[in-house]
């Protein structure tokens, strides 16, 4: 029932996309990086199944959906740091017993981010459900927006990559992707953490004297 659903869903959005073109792939995914999060797995293989029927290029699709990517990203960083840090100093103060938050907490996070923002936005971009959210952060302290552009861009493009790739050879065969899944998710979870050690060790080195991040 549920593969049939999603079959059904596919479908859908390919026959969609078909019709809205570039750029709806580039709303979709705007859409899908910012205040309503959803699968962008639903975007790009689909689209992928067009580049392979050869409806739609793999460049145009590919620059859509990163571009769609930092767009979203963009909403979700300037309203986090415009707005996002009074609401949440409010929060702090009012409930912040409740949800063991402080302003030092707070603070803490917020040096973290200045220290290791790049590899936290690059890193936070592979894996989902992070990957719509990371943005919030980097907003809340400030961050630089040209690195926060730079790895933001850098981390999309590695994930609507590796989408387009799915949907291009392994499109037409839904039932091989649900079942895949969960090991792309695995896959990309290592991958993560073998950024995050590698980043590490480099710090390390850099600062021998460092034990704290």
């Amino acid at each position: 029932m549920i593969s049939e659903l999603f079959h059904q869903a596919v479908e859908f959005l390919v026959n969609a996309m078909g019709s809205l073109g570039y750029f709806g792939i580039f709303i979709l995914m705007t859409i899908e990086s910012s205040f309503i999060p959803f699968p962008s797995e639903v975007i790009l293989i689909p689209a992928g199944v067009l580049i392979q029927r050869g409806e739609m290029s793999f460049l145009f699709v590919f620059l859509a959906g990163v571009l769609g990517s930092m767009a979203g990203a963009l909403i979700n960083y300037f309203l986090a740091y415009y707005l996002g840090r009074k609401a949440t100093n409010k929060l702090a103060n009012k409930y912040g017993k409740v949800f063991f938050i402080n302003q030092e907490k707070l603070e803490k996070a917020d040096r973290f981010f200045v220290k290791h923002g790049e590899i936290t936005t690059f890193v936070g971009r592979l894996i989902p459900v992070i990957r719509q959210l990371i943005s919030l952060p980097a907003g809340f302290s400030k961050m630089n927006l040209s690195k926060f552009s730079f790895y933001t861009i850098l981390g999309a493009g590695i994930w609507s990559l590796i989408l387009i790739l799915l949907g291009y050879f392994f499109g037409e065969n839904q039932a091989l992707i649900e079942q895949n899944s969960t090991l792309l998710t695995l896959i990309l979870i290592c991958f993560s953490l073998i950024v995050i050690l590698s980043y590490l060790l480099i710090q390390k080195n850099k600062n021998p004297s460092h034990r704290k991040l």
